[in-house]
């Protein structure tokens, strides 16, 4: 058994976050990793980004750009230092997730995902993560992925935790997870 955790969290007067962990039930509730964590995780991202078009940021080049190579998926590179990966597939977003869950990586859905937003992908390059405190109102959300550490943070100014549980929750049926809000 498994437990996804939704709350909003505090950083500060200028973001709305909330964090989603998902670890395993129990007294030790170490963080989940590797294939089963991958798929939750790919199914959380999509059930939260909904209708909106969305995609992931990394910025690991070489290994992220031989895996897409390998695997056929596609991707743009950004100022030589991000590759922006455009709504893949269910069963392909998973295998990203199981290879990359060593790594910080973001994600992002609405606003200018679709045709592109320059100006964010620049500092995103430039400055890595730290660029989505800024340009987060801009998007359905921006997420700082740390699936290593067992956890999401989702910037928006548009959702809130009731709302990232109740997207989840049909998203994750038939697997053994408990998607709640912590008392």
């Amino acid at each position: 058994m498994f437990l996804l955790e939704v709350e909003p969290l505090d950083l500060g007067p200028d973001v709305r976050a909330i964090g989603v962990e998902l670890v395993e039930a129990g007294e030790e509730r170490e963080p989940v990793r590797g294939r089963e964590a991958a798929i939750i995780w790919a199914r959380v991202i999509s059930a939260v980004a909904g209708e909106d078009t969305w995609g992931l940021d990394f910025f690991n080049l070489a290994r992220v750009r031989d895996f897409c190579e390998q695997h056929h998926v596609s991707f743009r590179e950004e100022s030589g230092r991000l590759i922006v990966i455009p709504s893949p597939k269910a069963d392909t977003l998973a295998a990203i997730f199981e290879r990359f869950q060593g790594e910080t990586f973001g994600a992002r859905a609405g606003g200018l995902f679709n045709q592109g937003d320059p100006g964010l992908e620049a500092e995103l390059a430039r400055r890595g993560i730290d660029a989505y405190h800024s340009a987060f109102p801009n998007y359905a959300f921006c997420a700082v992925c740390e699936f290593e550490e067992g956890s999401i943070v989702l910037l928006s100014e548009r959702l809130w935790a009731n709302e990232v549980i109740r997207r989840v929750r049909p998203a994750l049926e038939g697997l053994d997870v408990e998607v709640f809000l912590p008392a």
